[in-house]
């Protein structure tokens, strides 16, 4: 097993809680019977959520997000994933936190 297949378990298991809260959404294709897979390894990335089917990613952000540094290497790392054919869409902790049917209700918008 590679290590990146270790992170992405590790993380599977250790999930924040906007990333259960949304998962409760994603899984069971309970979105127009999409499959997503949670901490999906994507090249040297791994994302939150993807849904191969439709190659849609969707990432939940905090606050370090909002950091300079963070900035630059959420945008690296969104160009890449991209150049691999997937469409990347953000969400806030906070949106999650206070809005999941307005979320829900962007993620579908991507689906269709």
């Amino acid at each position: 097993m590679n290590s990146k297949t270790i992170k992405a378990r590790n993380l599977r298991k250790n999930m924040t809680e906007q990333e259960k809260k949304l998962w409760q959404y994603l899984r069971k294709r309970s979105i127009n019977n999409f499959k997503f897979r949670r901490q999906y390894p994507i090249g040297n990335y791994i994302v939150d959520f993807a849904c191969l089917e439709k190659r849609l990613v969707i990432e939940i952000d905090g606050g370090q997000h909002n950091q300079s540094d963070n900035i630059l290497y959420d945008q690296n790392r969104t160009q890449y994933i991209e150049k691999c054919g997937y469409k990347v869409i953000r969400f806030w902790n906070n949106e999650i936190e206070n809005n999941i049917e307005g979320v829900y209700e962007g993620i579908l918008k991507y689906l269709n």
